[in-house]
C-alpha cells in the first residue's frame, strides 16, 4: 500500500505532457547567447583578480611599503657615499629603483596563476565557452593596476623628498607607460613558470634567483662606467638596464629613442616567445 502511494504522489508531481510541451517551447523561444569575445573574457579575469585585492587588501602591503621602503634606504644611506649628496643621488636613483620595485612585483603573477591551477579552478576555466587565454590576460590586466599603483605611490613620495623631473608632465607619464608595457611584456615569463612549476614557493624561488642578478646587475644604484671594463657591457645591454635608461631619459626629457625602442623589442620578445609558452602549457594542463 505505501509503495502504491508514493508512486502516485510522483506521477502527481510529474508535469503533463502539455505542460511539458509549454516549457519545451518556453525555452526555445530567442536565439541562443553569442560567447563572450575576447576582450570581454579578459575583462571579466581581471574584475576577478581586482576582486581578490578588494577582498584581501593586505597584498596591496608589497606595493605600497616595499617601494618606499627601497627608495628611502638606498637614498639616504648610499647617497652620500655614491654621489656626494643625497639630492644629486635621489635625481639618479628614483627612474631605476622605480623599475626595479615594479619589476620584481611581477613575481606575483606566476604566484596567483600556480594557486588556481593547484586548487582545480583552472580546470573549471577550461570548461567555459571563452578564449583559451582569457585567464591569463586577466591576471595580467589586474595586475597592470599594481604595477601603477606602485609607480605612482613611489613618484608621489620622490617628490615629497625633493625629485623632479626635469621632462615635466609628458616625460613622466610616457616613462611610467614604457615601465608598464615593459612588465606586461615580462610578466608572461612568470605566467609560464607558474604552469610548469608544482607549488607557489617553487615559483618564488625560482624567479628571485633570476631577478636578483637581473636587478642588480644593471645600471638602477651605480653608473655602468664605475664598473670594470669587462663588465660594462654586459651591464648595459640586458633589458633592465635599457628599461632604466629609457625611463630615466623620459623623466629627465633627454628623448632616450634608442633604449626606449630596445624596450619595445624586448617586450615584444617576451610577448611572442613567453605567451606562446604559457598557451601551450596551459592547453597541455
Amino acid at each position: 500500500m505505501a509503495f502504491t502511494e508514493t508512486k502516485t504522489s510522483t506521477d502527481q508531481d510529474a508535469p503533463a505532457p502539455v505542460e511539458k510541451e509549454r516549457l519545451r517551447k518556453l525555452l526555445n523561444q530567442g536565439e541562443r547567447p553569442a560567447p563572450p569575445s575576447a576582450f570581454a573574457s579578459a575583462r571579466a579575469f581581471a574584475w576577478r583578480s581586482m576582486l581578490k585585492i578588494k577582498h584581501v587588501p593586505e597584498q596591496l602591503g608589497d606595493i605600497l611599503v616595499f617601494p618606499i621602503i627601497m627608495l628611502l634606504m638606498f637614498t639616504y644611506l648610499f647617497g652620500g657615499a655614491i654621489a656626494g649628496g643625497t639630492g644629486d643621488y635621489l635625481q639618479f636613483l628614483l627612474p631605476g629603483i622605480m623599475v626595479m620595485s615594479i619589476v620584481m612585483t611581477t613575481i606575483y603573477t606566476g604566484m596567483s596563476v600556480n594557486i588556481d591551477i593547484n586548487k582545480g579552478v583552472s580546470d573549471r576555466f577550461r570548461t567555459l565557452p571563452i578564449w583559451r587565454a582569457a585567464p591569463m590576460v586577466g591576471y595580467l590586466l589586474a595586475d597592470m593596476f599594481r604595477y601603477a599603483a606602485a609607480g605612482a605611490i613611489m613618484f608621489g613620495t620622490g617628490m615629497i623628498m625633493g625629485y623632479r623631473p626635469e621632462g615635466g608632465a609628458a616625460g613622466v607619464l610616457l616613462g611610467v607607460g614604457l615601465l608598464l608595457v615593459f612588465c606586461f611584456a615580462f610578466s608572461w615569463v612568470w605566467t609560464w613558470l607558474g604552469l610548469i612549476t608544482r607549488s607557489e614557493k617553487t615559483v618564488m624561488s625560482i624567479s628571485m634567483s633570476i631577478m636578483f642578478p637581473l636587478t642588480f646587475l644593471s645600471n638602477i644604484m651605480v653608473d655602468p662606467s664605475t664598473m670594470p671594463g669587462w663588465l660594462q657591457p654586459v651591464v648595459k645591454n640586458t633589458p633592465i638596464s635599457q628599461l632604466v635608461d629609457g625611463v630615466r631619459g623620459l623623466f629627465d626629457g633627454t628623448s632616450p629613442s634608442g633604449a626606449v625602442l630596445t624596450t619595445l623589442i624586448w617586450s615584444a620578445g617576451f610577448i611572442a616567445v613567453f605567451g606562446f609558452l604559457t598557451l601551450r602549457a596551459y592547453n597541455r594542463k
